[in-house]
């Protein structure tokens, strides 16, 4: 597409959670150190919560990659499973692969002393539900019995629930209480403020091999944040759709104007940005960028 027109090795803005294009900023600095500290200290249940578009997926990804050999990790990208299937997952992630047709507390027995040999090896195992807000309270219920796993002195499991705000919903239920008292640690990840978010993108785009770090105008990138409402899957979006916008036109510098199309043809963006009268205010931005040679 415009990859070798702008001489970048890939796609910068692409909507795939690749750790490569990971910006450390300090609402996901804040949640992975302290996803690391308390793994590292043996605590139950902690708890990821944020906006749609926020990183959560990414943020889980960067753990993984994190945790090092001295952990045994499973991860759980869609947990809208039975109560069976979330025990059958486990126990196939731990090393149990045959045990999956065993009776229930068969099972539990046999998942049991496999985290305890798993411990005794000096080893950690770790579960990352991702999405856990769409997780079944009764499967929820069967993680808490998981986590009831232990020994004297260590959990035996350590879980990580990821969710949208929809998850503190689905935990204030009066069912799930038992559940809610075992979060030791909870982190909310906010979208990123304006100055963040022009360090987002030039991060992106050092990353995907970029070498004119002034390809997008500091107004676009303004104009991105702002549209955006900081949210950084909604950044890739009007980004990738600017410069798509200024390849078809044969601009080598992306600016406002082709920022505000972007935002033209992204109703989501006008909504997150709160601005009234999107689409005259932001092509009002071309009188920021004079001589751009539009409609030549």
């Amino acid at each position: 597409m415009y990859q070798a027109f702008y001489q970048l090795d890939e796609l910068p803005f692409s909507l795939t959670p690749d750790t490569q294009f990971f910006l450390n900023q300090h609402s996901h600095r804040a949640a992975l150190n302290t996803l690391l500290v308390s793994l590292k200290h043996s605590e139950g249940f902690i708890k990821i919560v944020g906006e749609v578009g926020t990183g959560k997926t990414m943020l889980s990804r960067i753990l993984l990659a994190k945790l090092g050999p001295s952990f045994v990790t499973a991860y759980i990208p869609n947990p809208y499973l039975t109560p069976e299937e979330l025990k059958g997952f486990v126990a196939r992630e731990i090393g149990l692969e045959k045990m999956g047709h065993l009776p229930a507390h068969e099972l539990m027995s046999a998942i049991y002393r496999r985290l305890q040999h798993i411990v005794r090896s000096g080893k950690q195992v770790v579960l990352v539900v991702d999405e856990a807000q769409t997780m079944p309270k009764e499967t929820l219920e069967c993680l808490r019995l998981l986590t009831n796993l232990e020994t004297e002195k260590r959990k035996l499991l350590q879980v990580v629930i990821i969710g949208q705000p929809e998850l503190d919903v689905l935990l204030a239920r009066k069912d799930l209480r038992q559940l809610k008292q075992r979060i030791v640690f909870s982190e909310y990840l906010r979208p990123l403020n304006a100055a963040s978010c022009i360090a987002y993108i030039q991060h992106r785009l050092q990353q995907a091999g970029g070498c004119n770090d002034k390809l997008f105008s500091p107004s676009a990138m303004r104009l991105i944040a702002k549209a955006a409402g900081g949210i950084p899957r909604l950044v890739n979006i009007l980004a990738h759709k600017a410069l798509i916008c200024a390849y078809g036109k044969g601009h080598r510098n992306i600016t406002g104007w082709h920022v505000a199309q972007a935002i033209a043809d992204t109703p989501e963006s006008t909504r997150i940005g709160h601005l009234a009268s999107w689409p005259w205010r932001c092509l009002g931005a071309m009188h920021l960028v004079p001589n751009m040679g539009v409609g030549r």
